[in-house]
């Protein structure tokens, strides 16, 4: 199993420079990645009405810049409220600045903070999954190096070709879905890996260890395939961490990430990075 941390990107977290050196301090701690959300709005009690929000893209080239080895990338972006090809210039641009390190991170995106709806974009959920299809779809023929031309119900394309390519021979792309609905794990099981989440509640070992063995009956690859887990561990109670994040190991989990509460203060994000991961073996 690897570890990583899973960092909001706004509050104190919307500043470059700190999150730069947290990255290379969860390098030097033993973590293996470092993962950053990506919202336009976001409330929460307790939190500051506006939140100061930076942009994720631009934190993960001050993380590449600042680490050498951690994987990095985006948990998730939303694909319907971005355009493919701009972000095939982004994702292909890090992987090279990060030396190949980039993992993508893919989702439908959520209107419950108003991401869609003030900007005045569709709320449509099943539109969402349109464009998430078409995206993913020009996505990886971009990333191809090849000219293609592309007609679909929301985008179109006519004889592009994007160089260079990524510097990874393919960038990861690990697919967000809330459990137990089908369709987002079928659509994942095409790809790299899944962030599995659940809306009722937490995911527990047992859900995990149910939609592994869904996804292993719609992969048609051998190739490797990751199954993400998060939540907070105590850094102080290793046992009890490490007893934690093996009960989702043993159902199927590839990583685990720390995924911090945007009400936590720098002091508590800082210590716990600083504790190193989990100790699982």
């Amino acid at each position: 199993m690897q570890f990583a941390v899973d960092l909001p990107h706004f509050g104190p977290f919307s500043n470059p420079r700190l999150v730069a050196e947290l990255a290379h301090e969860a390098e030097e701690a033993g973590w293996n990645g470092f993962f950053i959300w990506d919202h336009l709005n976001y409330n929460q009690e307790g939190l500051a009405s506006p939140v100061e929000i930076a942009d994720p893209w631009l934190l993960l080239a001050a993380i590449a810049l600042h680490t050498k080895s951690i994987k990095l990338g985006p948990m998730v972006t939303p694909l319907p409220r971005r355009r493919p090809w701009k972000l095939a210039r982004e994702t292909v641009t890090l992987d090279h600045l990060s030396g190949g390190r980039l993992i993508l991170g893919l989702g439908l995106g959520t209107n419950f903070y108003g991401e869609y709806h003030d900007f005045g974009e569709s709320t449509d959920i099943r539109t969402h999954g349109e464009r998430l299809d078409e995206g993913l779809a020009i996505l990886t023929r971009l990333w191809s190096g090849e000219q293609f031309s592309y007609e679909g119900q929301h985008y179109q394309i006519s004889q592009v070709q994007f160089l260079p390519k990524p510097l990874q021979p393919h960038i990861p792309i690990w697919l967000a879905g809330n459990w137990p609905h089908k369709k987002p794990f079928r659509r994942a099981a095409q790809y790299n890996g899944i962030f599995p989440q659940r809306i009722d509640r937490a995911l527990t070992p047992e859900d995990m260890r149910e939609l592994v063995g869904y996804i292993q009956q719609q992969r048609t690859q051998t190739a490797p395939f990751d199954v993400v887990a998060f939540g907070l561990t105590s850094g102080t109670d290793k046992g009890r961490a490490a007893a934690h994040v093996a009960s989702f190991a043993q159902a199927g989990a590839t990583w685990w990430l720390e995924s911090f509460d945007p009400l936590q203060t720098l002091e508590q994000v800082r210590q716990r990075i600083q504790q190193g991961p989990p100790e699982v073996r």
